[in-house]
C-alpha cells in the first residue's frame, strides 16, 4: 500500500521514500513506494512528471492500493530515495482541475446539468455537460465563474463519515458508496467527489 502525500498536501514538492518493489514492465521498471506525492493518471487529469533519485518519472499508474511509478532504470528495493515534483506542470494542473470544478459547479447550479467528461491538456482543457449552453449562457457561466475565483473561497478536500456523505448533495460521475473523497468550493460554489490535488483557495485559479 501507497501513502498518498497529494492528498495531505496538495503542495507537498518534494519527499523521501522508501522502494517497496521494482519489476520490469515492458522494458521499463515499475517502482512501488512506500509513500508518494506524485499524483496517478486518473479523474481525466494526467499523471505527475518530475523525478525519483534523479531519473525522469515517465508515467505513474494506481493498482490497487500501490501507486507505480515507471522508469526506464531500476531501483533496488529497500532503498531510500529522493522525489521531486516538477512544481510547474502540477501546479498549473491544481489551478485547471479547480477551475474546472468552478465551471462546472456554476453550470450545474444555474442550468442543473452535470460534468459527464472531463480532460485536461497541455495548453486547453475540456467539459462535457448533458446539454445545450447558449452563447449568453456561456457569457452567464464566465461571469458567474470568475466571482467564484475573485472571492477567493477556500477549496477543501476530505473523507467524509458515511453518515455525512449520505446527507451531502454532490456531484458525481460515478456510483461511489466507500472511501469518497469529497472537494468543497466555498459554501455553495461547488461540492463533488475528486480524487485530484486542488489549490488551496480560488483566487489561485487565476482569471476563468
Amino acid at each position: 500500500m501507497t501513502e498518498k502525500l497529494y492528498e495531505k498536501d496538495a503542495y507537498c514538492k518534494s519527499f523521501d521514500a522508501v522502494v517497496t518493489e521494482c519489476r520490469q514492465m515492458d522494458g521499463k521498471y515499475g517502482i512501488v513506494l512506500d509513500k508518494t506525492a506524485f499524483f496517478p493518471e486518473g479523474g481525466g487529469q494526467d499523471a505527475d512528471e518530475g523525478l525519483i533519485n534523479g531519473l525522469p518519472v515517465l508515467d505513474v499508474q494506481e493498482e490497487g492500493a500501490a501507486i507505480v511509478h515507471i522508469l526506464e532504470s531500476e531501483l533496488e528495493t529497500g532503498a531510500e530515495v529522493s522525489c521531486e515534483i516538477d512544481w510547474d506542470v502540477r501546479y498549473a494542473r491544481m489551478q485547471g482541475h479547480t477551475g474546472e470544478h468552478i465551471i462546472s459547479g456554476v453550470v450545474h447550479s444555474l442550468y442543473g446539468y452535470d460534468n459527464v467528461g472531463f480532460h485536461m491538456g497541455d495548453k486547453t482543457m475540456s467539459v462535457d455537460f448533458n446539454g445545450s449552453l447558449s452563447a449568453d449562457d456561456i457569457r452567464k457561466i464566465e461571469l458567474k465563474a470568475n466571482e467564484a475565483v475573485y472571492a477567493n473561497a477556500d477549496v477543501v478536500a476530505y473523507y467524509p463519515a458515511k453518515e455525512e456523505l449520505e446527507k451531502l448533495q454532490y456531484r458525481s460521475k460515478l456510483d461511489l458508496e466507500s472511501d469518497v473523497r469529497i472537494v468543497t468550493i466555498g459554501e455553495d460554489i461547488d461540492c463533488c467527489a475528486c480524487c485530484a490535488p486542488h489549490v488551496a483557495r480560488t483566487g489561485e485559479v487565476g482569471m476563468i
